[in-house]
């Protein structure tokens, strides 16, 4: 007899699968080479011993980074999402970025996370690929990154330098999606370590409601 579980699990796949059938496969794949980098990073700034503040996200899951090797990362980064962010339905501050808003600054802004040597790479890569998926055709912005619409065509407004200059001027703007959630990244953690699929497959989905549920937030608001 079939358990009432079954259809919540047929439902969250089918999303999945519609997430997928949205994007092009070489565009998922360049996806999950940034997360990737984003996960190492994530890795160094949790082994790193002169953190600017206590961070629960990497405090409260020291073990799990110390354990996460290449092959986890890989499994981690295949999430159909990017899991870091830069404030990429932050109107106001992509509209300040772009000096629409020259007495205003971005607004209260969290401190820098990342502090390790290999930040200021992966923070242009993560602008660079957020302003090649804003200035693409259909929602990849919108699904990937939890991009408001204002936002990316205030950030395909921008060209190739001036997207350079921001990473290079504003690294602080970058910072692990959900850095409170720690349970969330708790449980991506130890599916990939464990290399357990199903485990793996509800922690991608549970990334992809909540980005889901702050895009209709925001709509709503």
């Amino acid at each position: 007899m079939p358990t009432r579980r079954q259809p919540a699990r047929e439902h969250n796949g089918a999303r999945s699968r519609v997430v997928h059938s949205w994007l092009r496969p070489e565009t998922l794949e360049s996806l999950a080479e940034l997360n990737e980098q984003c996960l190492e990073l994530l890795c160094d700034q949790a082994r790193a011993e002169h953190a600017p503040a206590a961070q629960p996200l990497l405090t409260e899951l020291s073990d799990l980074w110390k354990t996460f090797d290449a092959a986890a990362r890989r499994r981690a980064a295949t999430c159909p999402y990017l899991i870091v962010d830069a404030g990429f339905a932050d109107a106001r501050r992509w509209s300040w970025a772009r000096g629409q808003e020259v007495h205003d600054g971005p607004g209260a802004l969290a401190p820098a996370f990342f502090t390790v040597p290999r930040a200021p790479h992966v923070t242009r890569l993560v602008f660079t690929y957020a302003w090649h998926l804003a200035r693409s055709p259909g929602p990849a912005a919108r699904l990937l990154l939890g991009m408001s619409a204002r936002c990316a065509e205030l950030i395909a407004g921008c060209s190739l330098r001036h997207i350079a200059e921001l990473a290079e001027r504003y690294p602080e703007w970058l910072q692990p999606r959900w850095p409170s959630r720690v349970m969330v990244w708790r449980e991506l953690l130890i599916a990939s370590i464990a290399e357990d699929e199903e485990a793996l497959e509800r922690a991608r989905l549970r990334g992809v409601q909540l980005l889901a549920a702050e895009l209709r937030v925001r709509q709503s608001g």
